[in-house]
């Protein structure tokens, strides 16, 4: 259980995969202007990840390795991405409409969203059991949204600011996102 709890705090804060590994970086500057549409961002992340976590370990430990076809990881692990991408994009649509525009392209992107994938692979280069798999997925999605939240609070103040016209808009955003990397990198010495 200690060991878990550590998987856990690695995930979210250490290793997170926005500020420490750099993955995920297309959704995490185009969704966080409006603290409503990260929020949204980082339930489908959660979702996504956690269900393609576990089902990504399934289909390597009882399917590509039994059949010796795990040059086929990236290949089957994206098609499994995709499917869970339009199941949400479907059930965003019918259910929350408003969630569903604000988020627009950057809902389908989470099929190519490289955190999602990396994740998985991850997973599966670490060797983890299917629960620490299942731990790790929601841990990594939970740090992404963690990191999406506050950057998506930041940009939101920074609109009110005065902000030099060259420094405006992206510039600005990626400054504060290595402000807020550098403040994640405090918890490397933690475990």
């Amino acid at each position: 259980m200690g060991d878990l709890f550590v998987l856990v705090i690695s995930c979210i804060f250490i290793n997170n995969i926005l500020l420490a590994q750099y993955l995920g970086n297309c959704p995490f500057l185009g969704t966080s202007k409006k603290m409503e549409t990260a929020i949204g961002m980082a339930m489908a992340v959660i979702f996504v990840l956690v269900l393609a976590g576990a089902l990504t370990w399934i289909i390597n430990e009882y399917m590509l390795k039994p059949m010796d076809v795990v040059y086929l990881q990236t290949l089957s692990f994206i098609l499994v991405i995709a499917a869970l991408v339009q199941f949400v994009e479907m059930f965003l649509k019918k259910s929350i409409p408003a969630l569903y525009g604000s988020l627009g392209i950057y809902l389908p992107l989470i099929t190519t969203n490289c955190a999602v994938l990396g994740v998985c692979l991850i997973n599966i280069k670490e060797e983890y059991t299917f629960v620490e798999s299942l731990v790790t997925s929601f841990a990594y999605a939970a740090g992404f949204g963690l990191a999406l939240i506050l950057f998506a609070g930041v940009r939101e103040r920074i609109l009110l600011a005065r902000v030099p016209k060259p420094l405006q808009d992206v510039s600005i955003g990626l400054i504060t996102a290595g402000m807020i990397a550098m403040t994640f990198m405090s918890f490397k010495g933690m475990v």
